[in-house]
């Protein structure tokens, strides 16, 4: 929800030199907060060694200045809930990205209230004789509080450089086993080996299956899935992980639909029973149709401040083919507060892929409890489920919220579900 770059919080004495560059800048808050882009002028100081050389590995200071805008007259940011991550580029005797982040640390900031924005920092190995110069570049602000939110910053002019390192020619270390250029070339546990038989790889296709003298249990993959909502304040875009497991019951599977993460941190008191998520599990390959999953109502209060979690969804499938049959997560439903919100994966991801023996009155069949017909990953309207996100994730996991609402109007409360990233 935040608007632009914040003020100068200070670093630590500067090794040699210390620049300033000011540029203009815009800023796109989170699509969900409805805001439109900003429009500013971000002051940065670059921190650096003046002189430094080849085979050195410096570190550079990202310190903002002035801010490109105030915090948006729509909710106070609490004490260390903004964290700034960036990008600076080198160029000259070397060409490199350099990628910065900061802490997150920031005093309370009001409505209406100037940003403030830690330090960044990052490192540059230098390769090469010569001049490096340092130029800022695009920068994202994160707010984990209520829910996660990016806003994204970056020019809207050419930016002179703010600090230039010159590079004498030191000399590559050749023998240093410290050297992270020097890569090692007899690892007995080579990452690139990747085990083939886990069933639980998280790196892997889903492929090892349940047949009938194997284990039962089996762990889907996570995907990221893209939604479409219709919510009851309108119309919204969210990204979420979600993973399906099984587990053989007879001669179909207990599913077990997961999402990743708590939601946030509710904005309302939510009464007991108020919020029901349900999915529609999506077949393909040998076998058609949907699996109806839901999770329980909330079985407590909720009080303001509280974290919402999302339960696990679960549901039964019976198959209805034989052979090798795919489980992806489709239309989502969260009924909350007597309002209704659907989303539909704008594609489908496959999360679990099972070994399936044709049961009678299975998912193909249609009309049994273990499935409807009709396999388009939009193609069940009346069902679906909440997908939660993971919360903070070294500041890179930009997983959106999905909404589902109600306007309890004079004198109510406005309930807003929204899993993942603020707005």
């Amino acid at each position: 929800m935040l608007g632009g770059a914040g003020l100068l919080l200070g670093v630590s004495a500067a090794p040699a030199q210390a620049a300033e560059v000011s540029y203009a800048t815009e800023c796109v808050p989170p699509p969900i907060s409805g805001l439109p882009p900003v429009q500013g002028t971000t002051t940065v100081a670059i921190t650096a060694p003046a002189r430094a050389k080849a085979g050195d590995e410096v570190e550079i200071v990202w310190t903002f200045v002035k801010a490109a805008s105030k915090n948006p007259d729509i909710l106070d940011l609490g004490e260390d809930t903004v964290q700034p991550t960036g990008t600076l580029k080198a160029a000259g005797a070397q060409t490199a990205d350099v990628v910065l982040r900061g802490p997150r640390e920031n005093p309370p900031i009001p409505k209406g209230g100037e940003m403030k924005l830690s330090a960044m920092k990052g490192t540059l190995k230098l390769t090469s004789p010569g001049e490096v110069t340092l130029t800022p570049d695009a920068y994202t602000i994160n707010v984990n509080k209520p829910i996660s939110t990016d806003t994204a910053c970056a020019p809207k002019e050419a930016v002179r450089p703010a600090a230039t390192i010159t590079v004498t020619d030191g000399g590559e270390p050749t023998d240093d086993p410290t050297d992270p250029t020097d890569e090692p070339t007899d690892e007995p546990t080579d990452p690139t080996d990747e085990p083939t038989d886990d069933p639980t790889d998280p790196t892997g296709e889903p492929t090892p299956t349940p047949s009938e003298g194997t284990p039962d249990a089996v762990t889907g993959k996570e995907v990221r899935v893209p939604y479409a909502c219709k919510t009851p304040i309108g119309d919204k875009n969210a990204t979420s992980p979600v993973r399906i497991d099984a587990r053989r019951d007879g001669g179909g599977f207990a599913l077990t639909v997961r999402f990743r993460g708590s939601v946030m941190d509710s904005p309302a008191d939510i009464p007991e029973g108020s919020v029901k998520p349900s999915m529609q599990v999506v077949l393909g390959g040998a076998d058609r149709g949907t699996v109806r999953v839901e999770g329980p109502a909330n079985a407590e209060d909720i009080e303001a401040g509280d974290p919402i979690e999302i339960p696990d969804l679960t549901g039964t499938y019976r198959p209805g083919a034989s052979g090798r049959s795919t489980l992806s997560p489709g239309v989502l439903t969260v009924e909350a507060l007597g309002t209704t919100t659907t989303c539909t994966p704008e594609k489908s991801e496959v999360s679990l892929t099972l070994d399936t023996t044709q049961q009678e009155g299975g998912a193909s069949g249609g009309g049994s409890a273990g499935g409807t017909a009709g396999g388009a990953a939009g193609g069940a309207a009346a069902a679906g489920g909440l997908a939660a996100t993971g919360a903070d994730d070294h500041g890179t996991l930009k997983a959106l919220g999905l909404v589902a609402g109600t306007a309890l109007l004079l004198g109510g409360a406005v309930f807003t579900f929204l899993p993942g990233r603020p707005r």
